[in-house]
C-alpha cells in the first residue's frame, strides 16, 4: 500500500512510518509531497496532514491517532505515543523526559539525510531502540508517578506525589522523629 505525507519529516512522521512498517503494513511505500499540496496522490493513504483521518485529533499527535484507529493497545506503544505527543504538540506540562531529546534527534536525522526516505529509514533504528528500552523497564510502561516522583517538590514529612503525600520515614526539618 502507498502512504503519503508532507516532506521534511520530523518526530511524528518518523514515528508513524515506523509504526506503519512494524505493525500495520510491512510492505508500505512512502510518498512525500510539499506541505499544502492538493490534490494528494490518488490511491495513497495520507497521514500527518491536517484534515485527513490519520492526523492530529483532539490535541494529540498522529502517532496517537494511528494507535487508536488501528486498535493497537500495546502499553509500550502507548508510552511512545506520549513521548511523541509531547515532542510534537504544545503541552502545558511535560511528563516524559525523552520527548525533547527524541525531537532533537529526529531533527538531526532529517538534517543529515539526503532525502525523507533515508530519514525514515534512519529513524526506524531510533524507534526500535526506544521501544526496546521502554519494553525492558520493569513495568513495561512507566507511569508518571514512577518516572517523576523524585522531581516533585518535597512536602513536610514526605514527598508530594501527584497531589498526594507519600510518607518517606518521619523526617521533619532534617531530623528523624
Amino acid at each position: 500500500m502507498k502512504w503519503v505525507t508532507w516532506e521534511q519529516v520530523g518526530v511524528d512522521r518518523m514515528a508513524c512510518a515506523w509504526l506503519i512498517l512494524k505493525y500495520i503494513d510491512p510492505e508500505a511505500e512512502f510518498l512525500f509531497v510539499p506541505a499544502g499540496q492538493k490534490p494528494l496522490p490518488a490511491g495513497a493513504e495520507p497521514f500527518d496532514i491536517p484534515g485527513v483521518r490519520l492526523s492530529h485529533h483532539r490535541g494529540h499527535c498522529t502517532f496517537y491517532t494511528m494507535l487508536r484507529e488501528y486498535e493497537l493497545h500495546d502499553p509500550v506503544l502507548q508510552r511512545i505515543a506520549r513521548v511523541v505527543d509531547e515532542a510534537d504538540t504544545v503541552q502545558d506540562v511535560m511528563l516524559e523526559p525523552a520527548a525533547t531529546g527524541l525531537d532533537v534527534i529526529c531533527q538531526g536525522i532529517r538534517l543529515v539525510s539526503p532525502s525523507d526516505l533515508v530519514a525514515l529509514e534512519r529513524g526506524r533504528l531510533v524507534y526500535d531502540a526506544l521501544y526496546a528500552q521502554f519494553a525492558s523497564e520493569p513495568t513495561h510502561a512507566r507511569t508518571f508517578q514512577g518516572a517523576f516522583a523524585s522531581r516533585l517538590p518535597a512536602g513536610r514529612g514526605g514527598r508530594w506525589h501527584l497531589g498526594h503525600r507519600v510518607e518517606i520515614g518521619r523526617q521533619y526539618r532534617g531530623t528523624e522523629q
